[in-house]
């Protein structure tokens, strides 16, 4: 890993070290169009490298959306592959690394299989200070065909590097700021109150919780406060080696089925779904979620656990208003077809595998009442 501001000058010596010399830069058409791909393209030249790019990641990527990648990535002869970007570009670069060697389709690859490889190598360069992609062992992407968002996971798609340079993320508006911010909070709570949490993890969580808690409110003011962008970036990397050590739980079971059918950005339909989902949990494992409050900074060592855990709900609820996340309503969800969805998105949220690692493991019955319950 290179951190740290100007990181991203080092990425030509990186992919050097790793011997590869023809890398495929996957970004989106943003990233294109501000010339942050153009940068990184020289800076692969300069180093004697030929590299190509590809720029036709998705929100979201889908089983479709790769396959023009997968082209680009062969008529390159591609020996490595650059994520850049948010979560999509970065799990696109995954996923394409994969079937690269390995072939098929992503429906082949999906969960429970574990992916152990092999694959071509990925170095990661996040612009968001959110998914955690760039440090774990998991990629996300939509089946074309059923509009399932198919957790994929396994150690083939973890990246064999990663740049994390808080100067990409000053230019990240207030949303995308908020929703990204509260994806990383969500994978240091879930992480840490996980069936599967261990002590590695658990130190990471804790020291996520604390620079979130601190710095999320002062980005989300001013995108441009220098120190609060670092403590974030690092603190979403953190958070991301620390589910992909441990596991993320009923928050993101349930909310990649509102992204894949209501097309709701990954953070913002975790955010809507936080509160309810944590106060549903808390008394199954008050104590861990006692640990959080106190690493946020919503309650100390003199509240008992029991209060502190309960001021973890308000504090969420607190976090998500002062944010502005909406809830699926004033999305602008219809309540009609979002409560006819429910159905399929209760089976696909336990499919996934993550509301097993809950601390209160739920029911289907459990899981379609705390979605009808968020609509308003």
């Amino acid at each position: 890993m290179r951190i740290g501001g100007g990181a991203r000058q080092e990425l030509g010596d990186l992919v050097r070290g790793l011997g590869a010399s023809r890398p495929l830069l996957v970004t989106d058409r943003f990233l294109e169009g501000n010339g942050a791909a153009a940068e990184l393209l020289a800076v692969l030249e300069e180093a004697g490298l030929s590299p190509a790019l590809w720029a036709e990641t998705v929100p979201d990527p889908t089983s479709d959306s790769l396959v023009s990648g997968l082209a680009a990535l062969h008529e390159h002869r591609a020996d490595l592959v650059i994520g850049f970007g948010g979560g999509s570009p970065m799990d696109t670069a995954k996923a394409l690394a994969l079937l690269a060697v390995q072939g098929g389709t992503m429906s082949d690859y999906r969960a429970p299989r574990r992916n152990d490889g092999p694959a071509l190598p990925v170095v990661a360069i996040p612009t968001t200070a959110g998914s955690g992609s760039e440090a774990t062992q998991f990629t996300i992407i939509t089946d074309s065909a059923s509009n399932e968002k198919m957790l994929c996971t396994g150690p083939a798609f973890l990246p064999a590097a990663a740049v994390v340079d808080f100067e990409l993320t000053l230019s990240m508006p207030a949303r995308l700021t908020a929703d990204t911010g509260v994806d990383a909070l969500t994978h240091a709570v879930e992480a840490y109150v996980s069936h599967r949490a261990n002590p590695f993890s658990d130190t990471l969580c804790l020291a996520a919780i604390a620079a979130i808690g601190g710095n999320l409110r002062r980005v989300y003011a001013d995108g441009q406060d220098r120190d609060a962008r670092e403590a974030l970036m690092l603190a979403a990397t953190q958070a991301g080696i620390a589910f992909s050590n441990s596991s993320v739980a009923l928050v993101h079971g349930m909310s990649r089925p509102i992204g894949a059918h209501f097309h709701v950005a990954h953070g913002l339909s975790n955010a809507m779904l936080f509160p309810a989902v944590t106060a549903f949990s808390i008394g199954s494992a008050t104590a861990r979620y006692a640990d959080c409050a106190r690493a946020f900074g919503c309650a100390t060592d003199a509240d008992d656990d029991a209060r502190a855990a309960a001021s973890l709900v308000e504090a969420l609820g607190a976090l998500c208003r002062d944010l502005a996340v909406p809830t699926p309503e004033t999305f602008g969800i219809d309540e009609a077809e979002w409560m006819a969805t429910i159905p399929t998105m209760v089976q696909q949220a336990i499919a996934s595998g993550s509301p097993a690692n809950n601390p209160r493991i739920p029911t289907p019955d459990d899981i379609a009442a705390l979605y009808a319950a968020i609509y308003h």
